[in-house]
């Protein structure tokens, strides 16, 4: 199956061995997006908050750059560097996705790179 790498300067760089997007078929898999400015490559905030509402914008600049849109993700994986913020990550997700919502796994982790508090990655099917 032929594989297509997705890109948009509308999200962050790709940090490493990996591509923003992969398309396989009409799957789409999207790579983790934190909160970074896809300008600067810094994190918007130390706050909880800023950074969620970055990394949706930065998965949705992705999805769009693929061809779909949040109402085309089927799974979402999101790791937090403090559980104790999954109320206002499931009040900010709501901002973004109505029901019925995809499948999801929200994980609590140790760190993230460059002060981030929040990543997301999801797939899609278009």
């Amino acid at each position: 199956m032929k594989k297509e790498i997705i890109y948009t300067d509308n999200a962050p760089k790709p940090v490493g061995a990996l591509s923003q997007a992969v398309k396989a078929g009409q799957t789409v898999y999207l790579a983790g997006q934190v909160g970074f400015d896809p300008r600067t490559m810094a994190v918007v905030s130390l706050c909880f908050d800023a950074q969620a509402h970055q990394a949706f914008k930065n998965l949705q600049a992705v999805a769009e750059a693929a061809g779909g849109s949040f109402r085309d993700i089927v799974r979402l994986n999101a790791y937090l560097t403090d559980v104790s913020q999954f109320p206002r990550f499931n009040a900010i997700m709501s901002e973004y996705f109505t029901e019925p919502y995809p499948a999801r796994a929200t994980l609590g982790i140790a760190a993230l790179p460059q002060n981030a508090v929040i990543e997301i990655e999801a797939v899609m099917v278009l």
